[in-house]
This record gives structure tokens, sequence and C-alpha cells, in this order.
């Protein structure tokens, strides 16, 4: 682009920098001039990989080498051969009589933002956490911290995984719903964290082909409901697809949600929970995104549904108690315990979630089933359930195999994501999942053998900042479980703000490495601490979630250091100095 001379500054002797063939001059930040091939050069002296002077690097045949990481750029415009270290800031240069002019302030062809959503794609496709972070704390400096690195990240992993929606666009998701309870400094960390999971699901793997939606646009809710029901049965994607690609076009959100989850519940805890898990947070990243999204972000959850284990089909379901065969009787009266139920209202009993931890699985089938014939809703009894899967992580026995941790957590998780349908859809469907939680809640029983204790609070009069201090320093320390459980706890009973509390789990949690369960299972919990109405509930959420997490502190924290590097480079300072 055209410069104004006007604008250009006059900055060294032109004698002087051809003897030195290169130099710093600062006309209001450091840009680094180069005299190389008859020619004159001007660069942002800051190497913008991780900030190595420039000038101190090597110029040859046209291209610059940062001698730190030996990053390279063509030095006439500053495109990196290297995209880990992202092109360099030039400055017009004019030479008139003995001096060098160049305008330090040039009008970029690109936004800013523009520039950190292209960065932020280079990272996705490369797999870079520097370049990511970067990008994503550019973004947050631009006012386009949430929307963008979201809509870039799942752009990305619903078009380059084949396996569709995973790990990593469910961590993303559950960033996206976590923003808003984050403190100002972590919700950076929370959107860096899900764009990396992304990153690291797709790296290596082939790209998804989409397919696309029947011309027919008079197909209505029940028979894209079949149809989508039978194509899953028969493991057969592609059909499958293009009956949720019609119904997204064809339909409300709602019979959307009541289609899918109809679909999920046919079978039982498919995938250990996890398959309607990764449709609730696709739809809660729907949410975030608009439903203009729809379309492409639930037809890559179709795999998750075609090619999930069925817990039907597992022994534990079978023997010694056929716990998978009351549930598909209980499915089978639901339309009429729906029935008896209309027109009544049912308040939760207190005993209700004790009920649902005993030893009988008739019992536990036949006080949810009591519920429904009373009145009970689909989210009313999700609530329920899901309290119950929360006191199991809650009196986790520490005795057990450490990889047990993640049995109780997917009970929890798998019931949260019920919880979450049963607010998007009022279909009889959910009632299925409420069941199939319930059951998995059920056999769960012999991880609280012995229960846990919950930790009694301090007697001492402790503000409430100084808890949650302690509670982070809790998380350094390894398997400081009960006493991650006993601070949260005193927190309540010293009159703290719940939301004060989960800034600073969220501070624990995003300052690990933390994986995909630990990941999901703080997001889960505070999800159930805003919508529970009982505030023991909301109170066990959050012990639960503690004790999960103290038990997963602390790791080695590296892309907490990357992260770091990313915020001081922003912040201008320099990484290679001491």
């Amino acid at each position: 682009m055209a410069t104004d001379s006007s604008e250009y500054v006059r900055v060294a002797d032109r004698s002087a920098l051809e003897e030195a063939k290169s130099m710093v001059v600062n006309p209001g930040h450091a840009i680094a001039l180069f005299h190389h091939e008859d020619e004159v050069y001007a660069v942002d002296n800051r190497c913008p990989h991780m900030g190595f002077p420039l000038t101190q690097g090597t110029v040859e045949d046209g291209i610059l080498t940062c001698h730190w990481h030996h990053a390279r750029f063509e030095l006439s415009e500053g495109d990196t051969f290297d995209i880990w270290a992202d092109d360099v800031q030039t400055f017009p240069v004019e030479l008139r009589d003995d001096g060098v002019y160049l305008d330090p302030d040039p009008e970029s062809t690109v936004s800013v933002e523009t520039h950190w959503r292209n960065r932020l794609a280079d990272g996705l496709q490369e797999n870079l956490r520097l370049v990511m972070a970067k990008a994503v704390i550019g973004l947050e400096a631009a006012d386009e911290g949430f929307y963008t690195p979201l809509e870039t990240g799942v752009n990305f992993g619903t078009k380059y995984r084949n396996m569709g929606w995973g790990p990593g666009l469910t961590i993303l998701g559950a960033m996206a719903n976590l923003h808003g309870d984050l403190a100002v400094s972590e919700k950076k960390r929370a959107l860096y964290t899900g764009v990396r999971y992304v990153a690291d699901d797709c790296a290596g793997e082939p790209p998804r082909f989409s397919q696309y939606q029947f011309e027919n646009r008079s197909l209505g809710k029940e028979r894209l409901k079949t149809w989508f029901r039978e194509t899953c049965e028969v493991r057969d994607a592609d059909g499958a697809e293009r009956c949720l690609l019609t119904a997204v076009e064809n339909l409300s959100p709602a019979d959307v949600a009541e289609v899918m989850v109809a679909a999920v519940t046919d079978h039982l805890y498919m995938d250990t929970g996890h398959t309607l898990d990764f449709i609730n947070k696709a739809f809660e990243t729907i949410d975030h995104l608009g439903w203009e999204h729809a379309g492409p972000i639930l037809a890559s959850t179709v795999p998750q549904i075609t090619n999930a284990s069925r817990s039907e089909e597992r022994s534990a379901w079978r023997q010694p108690i056929d716990v998978a065969q009351l549930c598909f009787d209980a499915h089978d009266h639901l339309p009429d315990l729906v029935a008896a139920g209309e027109g009544k209202t049912w308040e939760r009993p207190d005993e209700f979630v004790a009920e649902l931890l005993v030893d009988d699985p008739h019992a536990v089938m036949e006080t949810l089933t009591d519920a429904i014939r009373a009145g009970a809703t689909s989210e009313q009894l999700a609530s329920a359930v899901t309290a119950a899967a929360v006191r199991r992580t809650t009196r986790f026995s520490t005795s057990n195999e450490f990889s047990d941790w993640n049995t109780v957590h997917h009970t929890f998780s798998y019931a949260n994501a019920v919880h979450g349908m049963a607010r998007r859809t009022d279909a009889i469907e959910v009632y299925r999942g409420c069941l199939d939680a319930a059951m998995s809640v059920y056999l769960d029983r012999f991880l609280n053998t012995p229960p846990a204790p919950i930790p009694e609070p301090d007697a001492g009069d402790r503000a409430p900042a100084d808890i949650r201090d302690e509670l982070l320093e809790a998380f350094d320390e390894q398997g400081y479980v009960n006493e991650a459980a006993g601070l949260v706890n005193e927190h309540f009973d010293a009159g703290g703000d719940p939301a004060d509390l989960k800034q600073t789990l969220g501070e624990g949690l995003l300052r690990e490495d933390a994986n995909f369960h630990t990941l999901q299972n703080v997001e889960a919990a505070f999800r159930q601490s805003d919508c529970i109405a009982h505030e023991s509930d909301q109170r066990m959420a959050l012990v639960a979630t503690a004790r999960y997490m103290s038990a997963h502190f602390p790791t080695r924290r590296e892309a907490e250091q990357t992260y770091t590097i990313a915020e001081r480079l922003h912040r201008g300072e320099t990484i290679h100095e001491a």
C-alpha cells in the first residue's frame, strides 16, 4: 500500500548503515534496519516467535534467520518460511540524500482480528500450542476473545477428524460453558485449553467428508425420527447423517433434540455415557454459536452414535442381576407412567436421593417409576439422579484403584448430560436416560465401600478468601482429596460466595495439564451447582469435584508454561533475558 511520504521519519545515516550492515533504531519502538544487496530493509526487531532481537540474526540470499530458534523470514515483506514463527512486521523505507527514512506506523491491509483468527487456524492445523495461545490472547485484546476462538475451533474440529465429534470438541464446549464462571484472567486460558485439545484430537487424523440432506422438504418429525433411529440401529452412519441434516433443516431445535435423544437411548448407557454427553455438549456449543452452525456440528456426532458400545451387551449389566432388562421393561411402561402423571405436580421428597442409592436395583427402579406416575418431569428426575451420582463421587473411597475415579465420573457426566437434554426437550425418551443413569449409579455402589467421610470444617472462624487460598495450596499437594473436600465444605459454612469458590476452582483447574475427564467433571459440577434447587446438592457438587480434582493434581503444568510465555510476549517482555 502506498504511504504518504510526510509520514516518514529520518532514523539513520545511510553511510553508517551500509558500513554496519544492520542496526536498531527506535522511532517509538525497536526496528531493525538491514543493508543487503544494495537495498535497505526495515522489520520489527522482535522475532515474532519468541521476541529474540533479529539484528542478532543473519541475512543471506534475501532471507533473515533468527539465531534463537532458526525462524526464517523473507526480508522484503516479512513472510515466514516457518509457520510456527509468524510473519514479521515490515516498514516502508525511503533513501533521501544521506538519510534513511521509514514510516514507523504503516497502515495494515489486514485487521488485527483477521490476523489472529488466521494464526489460530495455523496453530490448529499444525498443532502448535504457542501459536494457539498467542492467537487466543491476541483475539481477547481485540475484543474477539470468546466467539471467534470457539467458532474457529469448532469449524476445524468438525472438518478435520474423520470420526467426528470427540473429546477435543467436548472440552472446547465445556470451556465455553465455564467461561462465564471464571475470573477475567482465566477466561483466555479456558479457550486456549479448548482449542489445544481440538488440535490434539485432530492431529494426524484424516478429514471428515460430510453428507447432505434429502431433497424432500416435507418430511416431518415422526418420519425422520423413525428413519434416524433405524439407521443408527444398524450402524448406518451415512444414512443417519442424511436423516439428521434433513431434520436440522426442517424441524425446530427441540424436535431435533428429541430425534437424537430417542436414538441414543434406544440402547443403554452407550459408550459408558460418552455418546449422550458428546451430543449434549454439541447442543450447548450451538447455543453459544447460533443454530446456523447446527448442521455440521450435530452431523459430526453421528459416528459417536453408530459406533458406540451398548451397555446391555456388558456382563455387568446382565449378571448377577439383569439390570439391563429392568431398564428395557421400564422403557416399555413409560407411556402409561407418563400418562398417569399428567396434570399432577411432584415435589422431590427429602429422602428421594437416598432411595436411589440403596443396594436393590428393583427398589431403585420402583422409586423412579412411582415418581413418574406421580407427575415427576424428566428434568426433575434427571436432577435427582444426577444428585445421586454426585454422592458416589463425594463418598468415593480412596482405597479403590485410581482408575475407578473414572467409573463414578462417567456416571456423573452421563447423568448431567441427561439433565441437560431434559432442559432442552420434553420428549418421553429422556426418561429412559434417567433410568439408565440410575442403574449406573447402582452399579457403582461398591466404590463407596467403605464410604469416604465428608470432612468436618475446621472449628475456626476463617475468612472465605483464606479458605480459597488454602484450597489452591491443597491442589499443589498430591493426594489431598479429603482436605480439599473439607475446605469446600468450610467455605460454604463460612458464608463464602459460591461464585468466588468456582473462580478459585477454575483457577486451580486451568493451571494444570488437566485431562479430559477432569475438565468434564468440573464443568458438569459447575452446571449442577447453578441449576439445582437444593442447597445441599449445590454444595455436594462442588465438594465432589474438589475431591476429583485433588485426586488428579498436581500435574507438570506444561500447557501453563506455554501460555505464560505467550502472555509475556504479548506484554512485550523479553523471554531470552534473565
